[in-house]
């Protein structure tokens, strides 16, 4: 089990809806998307910092919002480890994400929506975050989804469903690769 907790359910949320409108506040712009993280210290919750998902922008399929936030937050902390801190994060992560924050030793991982409901807007991995935990010896919390119906709202968003449209039309996807209609 990883280390004693301090937040509560009620300041998941407040951190959740704060995450959401900093990520919504993006939307119709440049830096538009519905994949918002950040990470706070778990003791205060205090933000350390930020981030989007840039994939598009940076050309780099590994540009997820969880991986950009922790490399910034190991950067800015000048050190590989994030013990003692928690991964916020607008949507379940990724196994690629999940690996990730299994490996910088966060506390904890908090979702909104989930790798079922990304999946009626792009394409996902379908192992939950909770399932590549559970196969780690790493101690690491996840909790979720928290907040779920506002982080779904950000993929619904009409300038969003126009960008995933236009996203999905880009890439070759093969029928195994569309969104599913779940």
């Amino acid at each position: 089990m990883a280390p004693n907790h301090r937040i509560s359910r009620d300041q998941d949320l407040e951190q959740m809806q704060s995450l959401v409108e900093f990520t919504r506040a993006r939307l119709g712009t440049e830096a538009q998307s519905p994949f918002g993280s950040s990470v706070v210290e778990t003791e205060t919750g205090r933000l350390v910092l930020r981030r989007l998902n840039a994939v598009r922008k940076e050309n780099d399929p590994s540009s997820h919002a969880e991986v950009r936030t922790m490399r910034a937050a190991c950067k800015r902390l000048k050190k590989p480890s994030l013990a003692g801190h928690t991964l916020y994060t607008t949507c379940e992560p990724c196994p690629m994400c999940m690996a990730m924050a299994l490996w910088s030793g966060v506390d904890r991982v908090v979702f909104g929506a989930t790798i079922a409901d990304a999946s009626k807007h792009c394409a996902q991995i379908y192992v939950s975050a909770k399932q590549l935990q559970q196969r780690s010896d790493m101690d690491c919390r996840v909790e979720g989804p928290v907040a779920r119906a506002s982080c779904v709202a950000l993929f619904e968003d009409p300038r969003m469903v126009e960008a995933m449209s236009l996203w999905r039309k880009s890439r070759r996807m093969t029928s195994k690769q569309k969104p599913s209609k779940r």
